[in-house]
């Protein structure tokens, strides 16, 4: 017997349909405490999460709040809101569904807390901040499911960790809630089920018949792509004849400034004056409704896009994804592919374009992972303490806690199951007093207890601060970019402040596809007027920037090894091969290091393949190691593969440079006076709620944020070196920002096997470093006997002698 009420076999057979096994189980499961299914694009599995929803609540009865639903971006809960409105108008069903996000209106979210709908769609940051209320117990009282949507793309982030604390604390409201979790792309099933279930109870896992296999290629072009850049400005005209075979393509970017720059180039070359949009994270709101409303409509003919587009929104009809640029990581290639042919058993159909020579070895053996189903991850580490420091405050908003129950319901959250209770009460320690050398200010002290024990809020109107600071995401430091109008002209969306500093009046960059001149800054806002005569100075788009994944990291370093390159370009290989012959191919176990002379340099190059973050990490740390050996280095500069480093001597044996423990001590002494651990402060220290990112109806500026930031980190350095923020600040630091863990890898997967070989010219592989932007100019020895040369010289040319002794000085060729 089917789980399904009657009246919904027959609206799918009224559809030409029927419903999914999947489906099926779903429904049939709908009182598991836990459930986690694994769909494929277009496999119906948000239907099948809100299924056994629709069939309770098709019985008519219940009042209130009946199932939430979770989304990483609102644009996503917004599209689920209009796809449940067709099947619950056309079945009659007595069921309200509204969305409630940042775009939702004031008045709105008031009415929702007093007359909750039956279905809630909202995101992490929207749901913490409804607990937060007073009335939360009243408002989800009749809660009977919770369902996660994308939950692979929150659990890698603190996004996910909120989320999981908010489950934790609506479970003990509300004893039986059920949990769904839906998501297309996990590489580990079983971690994610871990992750969303109530600990220590178990989460059962559906998988749907995957359906088959997408329909992927490198896109074949007339000219070889270029040695350096991440743009594929030389694949344009081959796009656009992509673009005029297809009825609506996906052209993905891994970073806005490249989106824009491609937009730009596109448009400058699209003679057929085809529609085209382009859709990112740092345009106005408006500008992104625009698009995504003529994308639903059908009037547009190619979206250049980054990640805002990478999750399940059904865009309509999407034919064809381009990935320009090679994708970093095989599970992120494998999401933005199935947002062509949105139907099950349809295959998708993708192109990549890599930007570089290098990028064809990458995207080569991400379609073969792709391919062969070897999607990547990394293990997901203990829950943050900054989200829990946070989340303390979320409770203490609500009303007077024991510290015991909290705990308790705080460990039942997937990775917060560790969680002991002294780095708990550390937490709620902090959160109360600001730590022991922040105790002595007002400021810091947010928390008292009381007579019984519970703890409370010290000033209850503190709890207006603390939601308006609410949430895990960083917003950069950013200012709003208007078109100049007496009434304040349109918006066209965001620019970092770093950028907007060197902008002088009649400069042009590029926002939204358009050339602007920027006219002045007024209120904190930039405001221009459209030059499209002009050529553009790039804005840089902050953006995420994507390391190479471990897993794709060692395909790669796979390919070399068993010379197995029947996917390559004939360019490619002859380039590799050479690279063999001159010098050899770099191996996953045995680190290679080159050694030449160029333009009057001695050049060093460390093949690590640690990814982009670790390598540069690595060059500064091998930099301090080669001063300290005198042997001068001048700079360096890092990509996902290898780090280039210039200088006076060349280096007689790499191998120390390598040392584990050198290496670790270096790192400790660099990262302790180092700026990334300010950086890493201000972002975890916002978290955690000891710093305010809202202070009121404005919004503190980027610079007096990092200001007070930079303060209170050295007060807490000099007085407080213990302190529990200093603590999270390093955990923190070390688990994304430098990536010392891949260089650790890196160490323990080579031993001590390094490979020299020294050469008398550049060779193959290490050419492309050349052109690499990034350059990191090193400060010491070298530079002061460059100098020293320097002034000799002129000195000599122009005749003056030096009475004094002269000192040994050193002759540098130009």
């Amino acid at each position: 017997m089917s789980p399904l009420p009657r009246q919904f076999h027959d609206w799918f057979t009224s559809r030409g349909w029927s419903p999914h096994p999947h489906q099926i189980d779903m429904a049939a499961r709908a009182d598991d405490p836990a459930l986690l299914l694994i769909a494929p694009t277009g496999g119906g599995k948000t239907l099948a999460g809100f299924l056994p929803t629709l069939a309770e609540l098709a019985e008519g009865g219940h009042e209130g709040l009946h199932t939430i639903y979770v989304s990483p971006l609102k644009a996503l809960a917004a599209d689920i809101r209009r796809n449940l409105s067709t099947p619950i108008a056309e079945m009659g069903l007595p069921v309200r569904v509204e969305d409630r996000t940042g775009d939702t209106g004031q008045t709105q979210k008031k009415r929702q807390r007093v007359d909750p709908p039956h279905i809630l769609l909202t995101t992490p940051e929207s749901l913490a901040l409804l607990l937060t209320y007073e009335d939360a117990p009243r408002m989800f009282a009749g809660l009977k499911r919770i369902v996660v949507d994308e939950i692979h793309a929150l659990a890698e982030s603190k996004r996910g960790d909120q989320l999981m604390l908010c489950l934790a604390e609506l479970d003990a409201m509300c004893p039986g809630l059920r949990r769904v979790g839906l998501s297309a792309t996990v590489e580990d099933p079983a971690a994610i089920a871990r992750f969303l279930a109530r600990h220590p109870d178990p989460c059962h896992i559906l998988h749907a018949d995957p359906g088959p296999a997408p329909d992927i290629a490198m896109l074949t072009t007339d000219a070889p792509p270029p040695w350096s850049g991440g743009g594929g400005a030389y694949a344009i005209p081959r796009v656009l004849e992509e673009v005029r075979k297809h009825k609506t393509t996906l052209i993905f970017h891994n970073t806005r400034a490249q989106a824009e720059i491609f937009f730009h180039n596109l448009w400058l070359a699209n003679d057929d004056a085809l529609p085209i949009g382009i859709h990112h994270g740092s345009l106005a709101r408006e500008q992104r409704q625009k698009v995504e409303a003529a994308m639903v409509a059908g009037d547009l003919r190619a979206i250049v896009c980054t990640g805002t587009l990478d999750l399940g929104i059904d865009w309509g009809d999407v034919d064809l994804i381009i990935q320009v640029g090679a994708p970093k990581n095989v599970k992120r290639l494998v999401q933005r592919i199935g947002r062509a042919n949105h139907r099950y058993n349809a295959p998708s159909k993708a192109l990549i374009v890599p930007a570089n020579r290098f990028e064809v070895v990458e995207c080569v053996a991400a379609l073969d992972a792709v391919r062969a189903a070897d999607l990547d991850g990394t293990p997901k580490g203990p829950g943050p303490k900054d989200v829990l420091c946070q989340h303390i405050l979320i409770r203490a908003c609500r009303g007077p806690f024991d510290a015991s129950d909290a705990y308790d319901t705080f460990r039942t959250a997937g990775d917060y199951s560790a969680l002991t209770r002294d780095d708990f009460d550390a937490c709620l320690d902090m959160v109360a007093t600001g730590g022991y050398a922040l105790r002595a200010y007002d400021r810091w002290q947010r928390l008292r207890q009381r007579p019984d024990g519970l703890w409370e809020l010290r000033d209850p109107r503190a709890a207006k601060h603390i939601r308006m600071n609410l949430g895990t995401i960083q917003d950069t430091d950013t200012l709003k970019v208007r078109l100049k109008n007496r009434m304040g002209g349109r918006p066209l969306g965001e620019i970092e402040e770093g950028f907007a500093a060197t902008l002088t009046p009649g400069d042009t960059f590029l926002i939204g596809g358009q050339v602007v001149r920027y006219e002045g800054l007024r209120e904190m806002t930039v405001e221009v007027t459209r030059r499209a005569d002009k050529a553009p100075k790039i804005a840089t788009f902050m953006g995420t920037k994507f390391a190479t994944s471990t897993q794709l990291s060692r395909r790669i370093l796979r390919m070399f090894e068993t010379r197995n390159w029947e996917g390559l370009p004939q360019h490619t290989v002859d380039w590799l091969t050479l690279q063999a012959r001159r010098s050899k191919l770099p191996e996953a176990d045995r680190i290679l290091v080159e050694s030449f002379p160029h333009d009057g340099r001695q050049n060093t190059v460390i093949y690590g393949f640690a990814g982009r973050n670790a390598m540069q990490t690595l060059g500064l740390l091998v930099t301090r190691r080669m001063e300290d050996l005198g042997l001068a280095p001048l700079g360096f500069v890092s990509t996902d593969y290898a780090v280039l480093i210039w200088g006076l001597d060349r280096v007689p044996d790499p191998a120390p440079l390598f040392d584990g423990d050198d290496l670790r001590a270096a790192f400790e002494t660099w990262l302790n006076g180092n700026a990334v651990m300010k950086r890493t402060f201000k972002a975890s220290a916002t978290v955690a709620g000891l710093l305010e990112r809202n202070i009121g109806p404005q919004k503190r500026s980027g610079r007096q944020a990092t200001f007070s930031s930079d303060i209170l980190y050295d007060t807490l350095v000099k007085y407080d070196p213990d302190h529990l923020m200093l603590k999270i600040t390093r955990e923190e630091a070390m688990r994304g920002l430098v990536d010392f863990g891949r260089i650790e890898e890196m160490l323990d997967r080579t031993r001590g096997r390094v490979d020299h070989r020294i050469l008398d010219r550049v060779t193959p592989l290490a050419a492309p470093l050349f052109l690499e932007p990034g350059r990191v100019p090193v400060a010491g020895e070298g530079r002061e006997r460059l100098v020293e040369a320097e002034a000799e010289r002129l000195m000599e040319a122009a005749g003056i002698a030096d009475p004094k002794p002269a000192k040994k000085s050193w002759r540098v060729p130009y």
